[in-house]
């Protein structure tokens, strides 16, 4: 059977793979596009094996949020170089993995893989991810998401920064969610990005962490003191531990943190100049590629080589 464009179009737009490739599949297939969209896969699922084993740890982190903002998903999708982490095609791809998570129920990236693709139920998201490493080149991967759900009195709010560079998302409450506490949950959004809190409060700091940090501190005053012209007595020591615990704390608890848009303020009180009963109860942070041991490559030396080849 004779391949036309039009099937080439039709292949395309069901698998969106390259030109190229949805032609040589309908001439495999003798113009059996079914058979074709198989073949595409069994040759996409060959192509994610061999980059399996790639470091992806750049990439990009993306949100979704419901137009009531009663529903929210952070997502960090991952690829290999920062170059394809910037194209279209992939952009759009880890913006449907966004609203992939807000949809599901699921509480792994494992099992959210498994589930229906939400911009093509003829598929599951794993095998839109398989096509996606076929057509892009690189090893993908859904690292992790988080998802808010908001009750009456609260909401969703979020703040993607550097084009995806790094992703805070909050739940907040308070008596009527109107623009003024949606723009303070920005706001907050953007202190969370900006510095990284690692806690909510004190309260939520886990007490291990507490006794690590203090007997850190305390070596620390103790080691200081043996080299001081005139050491300090036990009890100085201790309330100087406990002044640069608090320090501590103050840097790493969101709500304790000074806000980074007027000084005068910590978040705490930042958010009650807003409203006195407006309350942050959760938030995320995502840095694309965090933790993940990168890889240094000669990425000139490989387009050489590619180009030999």
């Amino acid at each position: 059977m004779q391949v036309t464009a039009a099937m080439v179009k039709e292949l395309r737009e069901m698998t969106g793979a390259g030109m190229s490739a949805c032609k040589n599949a309908l001439v495999e297939a003798n113009g059996d596009v079914k058979r074709a969209n198989e073949i595409l896969r069994e040759k996409g699922l060959a192509a994610a094996a061999k980059k399996a084993g790639r470091v992806a740890a750049e990439g990009l982190v993306m949100a979704a949020v419901s137009p009531d903002r009663k529903k929210g998903a952070l997502v960090e999708v991952n690829s290999e170089t920062d170059f394809v982490a910037k194209n279209d095609e992939f952009i759009t791809f880890v913006q449907n993995m966004a609203k992939q998570a807000l949809e599901s129920s699921a509480e792994t990236p494992e099992a959210l893989l498994e589930e229906k693709w939400v911009a093509d139920s003829s598929q599951t998201a794993k095998d839109a991810l398989t096509n996606k490493i076929a057509t892009i080149g690189e090893n993908l991967g859904l690292r992790r998401f988080a998802r808010f759900n908001a009750t009456d009195g609260s909401a969703v709010v979020e703040y993607i920064h550097g084009g995806g560079r790094i992703g805070a998302m909050l739940l907040l409450s308070a008596p009527e969610i109107n623009d003024a506490v949606l723009e303070a949950g920005r706001n907050v959004c953007m202190q969370i990005a900006s510095m990284s809190p690692q806690f909510l409060s004190r309260d939520d700091v886990p007490a291990e962490h507490l006794k690590n940090e203090r007997d850190f501190l305390l070596k620390q005053a103790l080691d200081e003191n043996k080299t001081a012209a005139k050491p300090k007595p036990e009890n100085i020591i201790t309330n100087m531990v406990e002044g640069r615990l608090s320090k501590s704390m103050k840097e790493i608890c969101l709500l304790d943190q000074e806000y980074v848009k007027d000084g005068e303020f910590t978040v705490a009180s930042y958010l009650k100049s807003v409203h006195p009963d407006l309350k942050i109860t959760s938030f995320t942070r995502y840095e694309k590629g965090e933790g993940i041991e990168k890889k240094e490559t000669d990425f000139a030396a490989e387009v050489a080589e590619a180009m030999k080849g």
